[in-house]
C-alpha cells in the first residue's frame, strides 16, 4: 500500500477519534450541568434559629456612651439577619434547581411539588400563574436583603432596640398583626382600629417575620424591582439602593427614606465591623 494512502487513513482515523473526544466531552458537560441544577434538598419551611434565641433582649439603654450602645445593637442583631439571609439563598438555589428541572422537561418529585406549593403560599403568589410565572414570581421576592439596610431600619423602629416592643416582643421592626391579643395595643391607636404591635417569642421568628414581609408585601414591589434590576445587570444589591424602595414602610415616605440613607452613611464603620 502506498504511504500516501496509509497517512490518509491514518487521518481519517484521527479525526474520528477527535470527533469521537469532542462527543463525549459534550455529553459530560450536559451530564454536569444536569447535576448541578438539580434542586438541593432542603426544608423551606425549616425557619433557621440562632443561639440569641434563648437569651432576652439586652438593656441597650444601659449604655452612657453612645457609639458602644450602636456597636453591641449592631452585634445582637447581625446574626440573626446573616443567619435569615443565608437561608433566604438557599432557598433561592432551590427554587433555580426546580425551575432548571422544568425547563429541562423532568417531572418534579411529590416532596418538591409540596415544597413549590408551600413557597407559592407563603410568598403570595397568584393562583392563577402558571409554573413558569411561579418560578418568575419567587425569584424575585426571594433574594436577600442588605445587612446594613435592616441594621438601621430596625435601629430607626426601635430607638436603638430601648422600645418596649423590642424589649418585650423582639419587635424591632414595627410590624403590625391583626388578632386580637396577637401582641401590643398601640397606646395611641385611633378608634375603631383593631391593628395592634405584633409581639414574637424569640428573635429568630420576629427576624424571619420582617424579611418576609420585606419581600413579599405588595407594599414593597418597587424595593423588590430594585433588587431585580441590580441582579440583572450584576451589581451590587445596595442597601443604600435598595433603601428607594421603602417610602411606603413609613407615613413619612421620602423624609423616612432619606433617613434610612443617613444612618447607613452615618453608621457604615460600626456596620463593617
Amino acid at each position: 500500500m502506498p504511504s500516501h494512502q496509509v497517512n490518509f487513513m491514518q487521518q481519517g482515523k484521527r479525526h474520528k477519534l477527535k470527533v469521537i473526544l469532542v462527543a463525549i466531552s459534550f455529553v459530560s458537560v450536559v451530564i454536569l450541568a444536569i447535576v448541578l441544577s438539580q434542586p438541593k434538598s432542603i426544608n423551606v419551611s425549616e425557619i433557621p434559629a440562632t443561639e440569641l434565641d434563648k437569651k432576652i433582649v439586652p438593656d441597650f439603654s444601659q449604655y452612657s456612651n453612645t457609639q458602644e450602645k450602636k456597636r453591641a445593637f449592631f452585634e445582637y442583631l447581625r446574626p440573626a439577619i446573616e443567619s435569615q439571609n443565608e437561608y433566604i439563598l438557599a432557598v433561592r438555589q432551590y427554587v433555580q434547581g426546580l425551575r432548571a428541572k422544568h425547563l429541562m422537561g423532568e417531572s418534579l418529585s411529590k416532596s418538591q411539588i409540596e415544597q413549590l406549593k408551600w413557597l407559592r403560599q407563603e410568598y403570595r403568589i397568584e393562583k392563577k400563574a402558571n409554573r413558569n410565572q411561579v418560578f418568575q414570581g419567587l425569584l424575585k421576592k426571594i433574594d436577600l436583603i442588605p445587612v446594613e439596610l435592616v441594621l438601621v431600619q430596625s435601629a430607626n423602629e426601635s430607638a436603638w432596640g430601648t422600645s418596649r416592643f423590642a424589649r418585650e416582643g423582639f419587635n424591632f421592626f414595627g410590624l403590625w398583626c391583626f388578632v386580637e391579643n396577637c401582641g401590643f395595643v398601640p397606646a395611641r391607636r385611633n378608634p375603631g382600629a383593631i391593628h395592634e404591635v405584633a409581639k414574637f417569642d424569640d428573635l429568630s421568628t420576629a427576624m424571619y417575620t420582617y424579611m418576609r414581609n420585606i419581600n413579599r408585601h405588595p407594599a414593597y414591589a418597587e424595593l423588590r424591582n430594585i433588587r431585580a434590576r441590580l441582579r440583572e445587570n450584576q451589581q451590587e444589591i445596595s442597601a443604600t439602593k435598595l433603601a428607594e424602595g421603602l417610602t411606603r414602610y413609613s407615613e413619612r415616605g421620602d423624609e423616612y427614606v432619606d433617613e434610612l440613607k443617613q444612618m447607613i452613611r452615618v453608621n457604615k464603620d460600626l456596620i463593617s465591623t
